[in-house]
């Protein structure tokens, strides 16, 4: 699907180095939109910009960490000397670490709540000004933050990553309630099984091999269904916000 209503939008795209980022970017741009690539690795993000580029797109690569507070202050920094205020903002850098509990991997638990929490809150802080600006101006302003299923439903070993996104569900409705009376669209997508490289962060054998199994039993999303589900939700009239919305492969129950 095209989505001109996005011809006008100026967006900032986190973990846009690969998967439903990279996706996602690309059809931002595809329909016309400025974006801003955000993520660590530098070589990932200025192939992906000179792609969209080629296509006749516009995209901006800006190495950032939101793990850390003055690479997202220099990152925003970029993004505004670049091009001016944002009305579009899809939090969606995250990482995926599951082990037991009682493994005590604090090293991987430190690593989720930084990324897949304060990470996304350290890019609202960065751009709600803008939100705000633009939706007082009267135009369209969102925020779209990508958690997961598995902030309700349970998985065995994935209780940190649970946590992390279960938390960014609920920063989204809270943040709903603060924005949204200043018309700035707060949505939360929560993804089924989809085939990224997310998966290939987990370090046990035995989960790997479990998620493994998964996706040969169930056909999963790709990384373009979440990037068209995120252009459909900010492409609506101002004045609809799809504020919650869960999507699965079809065999997913």
């Amino acid at each position: 699907m095209s989505y001109p209503a996005l011809a006008t939008r100026t967006a900032v795209v986190t973990g846009a180095a690969s998967g439903m980022g990279a996706a996602t970017a690309r059809l931002l741009a595809a329909d016309g939109a400025r974006v801003a690539l955000l993520a660590r690795r530098t070589d990932r993000i200025e192939a992906l910009a000179a792609e969209i580029a080629a296509a006749g797109g516009q995209a901006l690569a800006v190495t950032a960490d939101i793990t850390d507070q003055a690479s997202v202050d220099a990152a925003a920094k970029a993004v505004h000397d670049a091009y001016g205020r944002v009305d579009l903002v899809v939090n969606n850098a995250g990482v995926m670490l599951p082990n037991p509990l009682a493994d005590g991997r604090i090293d991987e638990w430190t690593r989720m709540v930084d990324t897949n929490l304060t990470g996304a809150l350290r890019i609202v802080r960065a751009f709600t000004e803008d939100l705000t600006a633009a939706a007082a101006d009267g135009r369209t302003a969102d925020l779209v933050n990508v958690s997961s299923i598995a902030s309700h439903v349970v998985f065995p070993d994935y209780a940190v990553y649970g946590a992390t996104k279960a938390a960014l569900t609920q920063l989204s409705a809270a943040l709903r309630s603060e924005l949204g009376p200043r018309d700035v669209r707060v949505s939360a997508i929560e993804p089924g099984l989809t085939d990224t490289e997310l998966g290939g962060h987990i370090d046990n054998p035995a989960l790997r091999e479990q998620l493994g199994v998964m996706f040969a039993a169930i056909p999963a999303l790709g990384a373009e269904d979440i990037a068209d589900l995120i252009a459909y939700t900010v492409s609506r009239p101002r004045h609809v916000n799809l504020r919650h919305q869960v999507v699965l492969p079809t065999r997913q129950a």
